[in-house]
């Protein structure tokens, strides 16, 4: 389905506590990745702003290269440009 893999963004929107196989999906990142597409996982906050997500599931996705990660609304932005640009995340300051 992807016809120009450099020129494309993946971005999936999930809690990652996934109903399919975990490894099947870490499969398919990895060939997105390897093809040169962007794959990037914007994670769930709770209802309260917290960060709710399956962490192992992030890991793994990380460990292949694909960003993840949870943020409030108005910190989107510089993120989501950070992660596209491959730069460092910023952290919340606590």
């Amino acid at each position: 389905m992807i016809t120009r893999p450099a020129e494309t963004v993946v971005v999936l929107i999930s809690d990652l506590y996934e109903g399919g196989i975990r490894d099947e999906m870490l499969k398919r990142v990895a060939a997105m990745k390897s093809a040169g597409v962007q794959f990037v996982a914007l994670l769930a906050l709770s209802d309260e702003g917290a960060p709710s997500y399956d962490r192992e599931h992030a890991v793994a996705l990380a460990a292949l290269g694909a960003p993840a990660f949870a943020c409030t609304p108005d910190l989107f932005p510089e993120v989501m440009a950070a992660a596209l640009e491959k730069r460092p995340l910023p952290v919340p300051e606590a």
